[in-house]
């Protein structure tokens, strides 16, 4: 049941995170964009499941459903977050409800190493671009008066860096690091005073402070369910650290 679950959740990592374009994002309010977003997760749940049948279908028809219902509402963080975990719930009951989907499909005899690298690769993804989706909601309702004079696309590359090095901290059992990053990320961020009056100061720090504890936090919570469900996968006789 966990290596159909892992399989799951990286194609819908790739469907909505990979292979989704910005365009077709904002534009499934719309038949054709949503249709065409369907065929990719079908596409990527048969080729990363290696089965085709009635799971699958099933699957990407409450993908579909759910993603409908999402663009007919406002695009706040709320909103974001609910999509994502009927998402995951969604996956877990299909996963529950044909656990052999991944023992009898194509790669049933495939190495043992293969879903463990599904999973680092999926969970990368999903803690580094998809946390960048999450934490730009977040922060949409602030404006963006307070990264203006930053460089062009600065922010979210930090965030990026950020999350990919706390994700990276945790499964090398290293959490410890954690604390040193915030450190110097600090430091950096406020070692020199900006132009302006107190209260902006205090705006635009809160600002940095909300972003950065929203992005060290989903990075966080991503790394530690990677751990956990790498601990449910086969043991490789490699030593993982405890989530």
């Amino acid at each position: 049941m966990i290596e159909t679950f892992v399989a799951l959740f990286a194609a819908h990592v790739l469907a909505d995170y990979v292979f989704q374009s910005t365009k077709v994002a904002q534009n499934k309010h719309k038949f054709t964009y949503l249709a065409y977003h369907g065929l990719i997760v079908f596409a990527t749940a048969t080729a990363l499941t290696g089965t085709f049948g009635a799971p699958v279908v099933i699957l990407t028809a409450l993908h579909i459903a759910t993603d409908a219902i999402k663009a007919r509402r406002p695009n706040t963080i709320n909103a974001h977050l609910g999509d994502q975990l009927i998402h995951l719930a969604t996956l877990a009951i299909i996963a529950y409800a044909a656990p052999t989907l991944w023992a009898t499909g194509l790669w049933a005899t495939a190495p043992e190493w293969l879903p463990h690298a599904l999973l680092l690769t999926s969970g990368a993804i999903f803690a580094t671009r998809a946390g960048g989706f999450a934490v730009g909601i977040l922060m949409s309702q602030y404006g963006s008066d307070f990264s203006k004079d930053s460089l062009p696309g600065g922010g979210a590359m930090i965030g990026f860096l950020e999350r990919g090095l706390i994700y990276v901290l945790v499964l090398a059992g290293l959490p410890i690091g954690i604390g040193f990053l915030v450190a110097a990320k600090s430091v950096l961020r406020f070692e020199t005073p900006k132009e302006g009056s107190t209260a902006e100061n205090r705006k635009r720090s809160e600002y940095v402070i909300i972003g950065t504890l929203a992005s060290f936090g989903w990075a966080i919570l991503v790394s530690l369910a990677v751990v956990l469900l790498l601990s449910q996968l086969t043991d490789l006789g490699i030593a993982l650290p405890k989530p």
